[in-house]
């Protein structure tokens, strides 16, 4: 018997220095109510409601892990309890368990982008839903980490946060235009690893100078004045689906004496334009995107880093509000909304190290009607 129950979950190991912010007459432990929340979530709850009825349901297999010794605890216990932990101390703890149970892939994609939960609006008190900025690893498909927007701020003060909590050297983070600074530029690579930054309105002049070298070189075939070919590189993918084709080329350059204020970007090397073409419907439309990058001018990884960057949208946001339903939430006392959004993220984590070539809706489904199923996810490499 350790210090848990009959059984040690991996993952909860890493928890065990989260401090206690309640007062001394408590009924239930704290790592208690954070593995029952775990194992609810990864069950198909999606409140504290639905959690306290898991409990109750499943006292004794919880048992097996958490001593519970005061039972099954209220709604209004979980949702106390959650509410009270420290964000940021846990999002840190977060980090330290991603970290054990990720295989670090060289050159990896690193997308950081903002998700705002937007449930967690308290009109009553006059605060606006929370915005939480999080780190997905592509070649893992893991959530790294998260942080929260500080109220009346964006994600320029959150990225550096998060930035700081994380192992980026050898990675390739990419941002949206939102994150695209020099002092973030500058913080990747003294942290030892690469930037993908995306370049819009946000930054005018840039923009102008970046599509002004592209034009010009296109349309002089990439001949400069004196009929030599100006350095760059190209490729193009064709993909179609359901009717439609879209065909995306890539030009990179590395040649920068035509963009103002270059040395402001701490190792950049590449001015990237990335443009896509859609046929549907008999219809075609174009659309160019700009990035600056710290890689070298080949347009075949500098595509793939871009189109890399989108799978933070649809492996993590869209399985967050579709699967997960987190748009709906309405937890809104103390850090709650943050907790449970980093709860999903655990859960999301757990179904990814499971090999089993399913959904995590379908394993999700399979462990809230099969106990030894729910077992394997939770025991699975620490």
């Amino acid at each position: 018997m350790d210090e848990f129950g009959e059984v040690k979950i991996p993952f909860l190991t890493h928890f065990l220095e989260l401090d206690d912010c309640r007062a001394n007459n408590k009924s239930h432990k704290l790592l208690d109510i954070l593995f029952l929340s775990v194992c609810a979530v990864l069950c198909g709850a999606s409140n504290c409601v639905s959690i306290a009825d898991f409990a109750k349901a499943r006292l004794a297999w919880l048992r097996r892990f958490v001593a519970l010794e005061g039972g099954a605890p209220s709604h209004d216990t979980i949702s106390r309890v959650l509410a009270s932990i420290d964000p940021v101390q846990f999002e840190k703890l977060f980090v330290n368990w991603t970290a054990a149970i990720q295989t670090k892939t060289k050159d990896e994609v690193l997308a950081i982008d903002g998700k705002t939960l937007r449930g967690s609006y308290d009109s009553a008190n006059g605060l606006g839903a929370i915005h939480m900025v999080s780190a997905w690893a592509s070649a893992n498909g893991l959530v790294l980490g998260q942080y929260k927007v500080n109220d009346k701020s964006n994600e320029i003060t959150a990225i550096p946060q998060l930035l700081n909590m994380l192992d980026i050297e050898g990675r390739v983070v990419t941002v949206d235009a939102m994150g695209t600074q020099k002092e973030i530029a500058r913080q990747i690579i003294e942290q030892k690893g690469d930037y993908m930054m995306a370049v819009k309105d946000n930054h005018p002049n840039l923009a102008a100078d970046i599509g002004s070298f592209f034009k010009r070189n296109r349309d002089n075939n990439w001949l400069d004045g004196n009929a030599d070919i100006v350095p760059h590189s190209k490729f193009r993918t064709v993909d179609g689906d359901h009717g439609r084709i879209e065909t995306r080329t890539c030009w990179c350059s590395g040649e920068l004496a035509d963009i103002d204020g270059v040395s402001a970007w701490k190792g950049m090397q590449s001015i990237i334009m990335v443009e896509s073409q859609r046929q549907s419907n008999g219809k075609t439309s174009t659309e160019q995107r700009y990035y600056i990058s710290s890689l070298a001018p080949r347009a075949k990884r500098c595509l793939e880093v871009t189109r890399t960057h989108w799978s933070i949208e649809n492996n993590l946001h869209w399985v967050l509000d579709v699967a997960f339903r987190e748009d709906e939430a309405r937890t809104r006392k103390g850090s709650g909304a943050q907790i449970h959004s980093a709860l999903n993220k655990i859960v999301i984590n757990l179904c990814k190290q499971n090999k089993r070539r399913m959904s995590i809706n379908r394993k999700r489904q399979l462990a809230s009607w099969d106990t030894a199923f729910l077992d394997e996810l939770l025991l699975g490499n620490c």
